[in-house]
């Protein structure tokens, strides 16, 4: 497709040229390729800038073996360098969870690896500030935000203090980052000095311990317990988890000061939620929903995933054990409207490559719509870190009539054949009894139209485990709610004549996994009839509950001992019990039960005797 003229955030000094600029606002840094589409970060971060007069421009993936050339291009901005490693953290990106080499990266052309460092977010920085050691930068986007404070680093297996004092940064804005970056411009077009700004919501600075601060009077400021006691002591560097957990997963958080060195590492707390009036408008900004034309037609695997999808909300209110999202985009839910999710359905009906199958309608959560507290003052006060474990919140609506009106609607639009719901659906939030017949009979509708209407062929869940015990560390509902959703699922498909197929997500080597508990997930899996394909081990990230479990042995709410499989031949144990049906599995599958003295589970999988 022929570009059409300032379609694009400018990428070149050729593009700034030929829009007449002679300087730059802001210059971006991005680890991923540029795709202009709001499901990439950097581009709705450019997007947004520029929807604010700035004149913004993006460099993607940068070249930094070279004469560094690519940072000196567009010289030095007005106000700041924008640094973040990309949509996903690089060395989830890079490593898999045995810490060997990946040979692909779906957010570069061709699926090209090696286009961008371990670490991007240090790695750039550092080459920024060498260049332009008086121009501010601020680095953003996952990477940095789970690594605002310590935090235990799986690659290097050690914790490491603020990534602001390993890049270099200026400042760094965790989470979404359109309302701190929005007011942070604003302040610096005020006159405000850069070094000033120590009181912007969502942002973190490194400043000396007798370094005056301004902040904000109504704020409570919380004292951690400083790097250097937390690679002294775990239980310290658990504790410090649990205060960090609480205070992301409150409306009226404190900042958090934490000591590193003669220095203080300061987080000042969240702004509130996007408004729905806010994140339409986000959505409103003239993206091309394209990659950029300097990929000349390239396959981007990551674009080519989301191209036809469309993001419904922001947040997880689920709070699983080992997963980032609530870490990143907080507790509470932003929802768009209905108009705007419409709109954007339009819009990719004119895309030209659209054959009429919308991929996903979905978020991180896809069933989380609209959903929040009946009273919102309980929500204020309340900090804990899930509103679904252990057992759904009663001050929290879930009624999914919202979403089954939205569903409706965009299958009957004319240009759509197919709407499939690719996000996981948080079954538990279905099946529970609200003590509302109607919303009790409106939240297993919803079940009973996805899988009539919007399934592909696989509906994806995850159960994660069977182990009671395994799924409470993982803060997931019990086991029987699969089988009950199992049995609706088989139920709906006699029904109606349906041949899909439920396809379940496990995870291996969790915190508190024994192999005794993968075994007893093989012969529960093979009662069902299932050969698992949706497995992962676990992998330790950065700002999880089990990534703490995990590091210092110790659950950070109760700081008892968990234990944990960690070395290698742990781990490969624990994972072959997924493939229990392989031969080539089968003999040390059998040795390994004989040796835990569970020759039970040797007869439910192969019907040999004990």
């Amino acid at each position: 497709m022929e570009r059409q003229e300032y379609n694009w955030l400018p990428t070149s000094a050729k593009e700034v040229q030929e829009r007449g600029w002679d300087k730059l606002d802001v210059i971006l840094f991005s680890g991923d390729a540029y795709v202009d589409h709001p499901s990439f970060g950097a581009a709705v971060i450019g997007r947004v800038l520029e929807a604010e007069g700035l004149k913004v421009a993006l460099v993607p993936q940068p070249n930094w073996r070279d004469d560094l050339r690519d940072f000196r291009k567009l010289g030095a901005p007005r106000l700041f360098f924008g640094v973040s490693a990309g949509a996903m953290d690089s060395m989830v990106n890079h490593y898999t969870a045995a810490r060997r080499k990946r040979s692909n990266d779906a957010y570069t052309p061709d699926g090209r690896a090696g286009m961008r460092p371990d670490m991007p977010t240090i790695v750039y920085t550092r080459i920024l500030k060498q260049l332009y050691p008086d121009v501010p930068v601020i680095i953003g986007g996952i990477e940095a935000s789970l690594r605002r404070l310590t935090h235990y680093d799986y690659w290097q297996d050690k914790p490491m203090p603020s990534i602001l004092l390993s890049s270099g940064a200026d400042m760094l804005v965790y989470g979404m980052g359109e309302k701190p970056l929005t007011e942070i411009c604003c302040l610096l077009r005020k006159g405000i000095p850069f070094r000033n700004l120590t009181n912007v919501p969502q942002t973190v600075v490194l400043r000396g311990k007798e370094e005056p601060v301004a902040g904000n009077k109504k704020w409570q400021t919380l004292r951690l317990h400083s790097h250097e006691e937390c690679l002294a002591d775990k239980k310290k560097y658990a504790a410090n988890f649990r205060r960090i957990e609480e205070e992301s997963n409150t409306l009226e958080a404190a900042r958090l000061v934490q000591a590193v060195g003669d220095k203080e590492v300061i987080v000042n707390p969240p702004y509130p939620p996007l408004t729905t009036a806010e994140l339409d408008a986000v959505y409103d900004l003239p993206f091309t929903r394209l990659p950029h034309p300097r990929y000349k037609g390239k396959p981007i695997p990551a674009y080519d995933m989301i191209r036809h999808s469309i993001t419904l909300h922001r947040g997880c209110f689920g709070g699983c054990a080992f997963c980032t999202i609530s870490a990143h985009q907080g507790k509470f839910i932003s929802s768009r409207s209905e108009a705007s999710i419409l709109r954007e359905v339009d819009r990719i009906c004119q895309m030209p490559d659209f054959k009429g199958t919308i991929s996903d309608l979905g978020a991180p959560s896809a069933n989380m719509y609209r959903m929040g507290g009946k009273d919102a003052a309980l929500c204020r006060r309340c900090k804990r870190p899930s509103c679904a474990y252990p057992s759904i919140c009663k001050n929290l609506d879930t009624n999914h009539a919202p979403l089954l009106r939205l569903y409706e609607t965009v299958r009957r639009h004319p240009g759509v054949k197919h709407c499939f719901i690719g996000s996981g659906i948080r079954y538990d939030l279905c099946l529970h009894n609200t003590g509302n017949a109607e919303t009790n009979r409106t939240n297993r509708l919803y079940l009973e139209t996805v899988i009539r209407h919007h399934v592909s062929g696989r509906f994806k869940v995850a159960p994660e485990h069977t182990s009671p015990r395994v799924l409470a560390v993982m803060r997931k509902p019990p086991f029987r709610l699969f089988l009950q959703l199992k049995s609706l699922f088989d139920d709906i498909n006699r029904r109606y004549g349906l041949k899909e197929q439920i396809v379940p997500y496990f995870i291996s080597s969790h915190p508190g996994c024994r192999t005794e508990d993968m075994a007893e997930l093989a012969a529960a899996t093979k009662s069902l009839d299932f050969h698992l394909e949706q497995v992962q081990d676990f992998t330790p990230t950065p700002m999880t509950v089990a990534t703490t479990i995990y590091y210092t042995g110790y659950h950070p709410y109760s700081l008892q001992p968990v234990q944990t499989a960690k070395s290698e031949n742990e781990k490969k144990q624990q994972n072959m019990f997924f493939f229990w049906y392989k031969k080539e599995f089968k003999d040390a599958i059998v040795s390994t039960l004989r040796r835990i003295r569970r020759p039970d589970l040797i007869a439910k999988l192969y019907k040999e005797k004990p």
